[in-house]
């Protein structure tokens, strides 16, 4: 059974940076697409950044230029560098596939807020 653990939420100011990271439970993590997603009080989860088997990255563009994606196969961790936070980034955030979903892990909180 696949199992996400995500950690590094937390409270900011706006303009400031967290950094999420996700261990998972994935026998072969290196050939999976990853993503971080996040839902935010009365809307969908969204996907908002996805990085390759082979390390090509994508974003939303409402976090294009502030976050960066990546990943450590090794470890089996797949990390969210977050700067120039704004309170619209407040959500609950979770990895998962970014092709293949699994089922949700417990999330990490964020919380953009001066």
């Amino acid at each position: 059974q696949v199992q996400f653990v995500e950690s590094g939420g937390g409270l900011v100011q706006p303009g400031g940076s967290l950094r999420l990271s996700c261990s998972a439970s994935i026998s072969i993590f290196s050939i999976y697409a990853m993503g971080w997603y996040r839902q935010a009080p009365g809307k969908q989860r969204e996907l908002v950044a996805a990085i390759t088997s082979g390390g090509s990255t994508n974003y939303a563009d409402s976090v294009k230029g502030r976050f960066t994606i990546f990943r450590d196969n090794a470890k089996k961790t797949v990390s969210l560098q977050m700067d120039s936070l704004k309170p619209e980034d407040t959500a609950v955030y979770y990895c998962n596939g970014a092709r293949t979903l699994w089922s949700w892990g417990q999330g990490t909180q964020v919380t953009v807020s001066s």
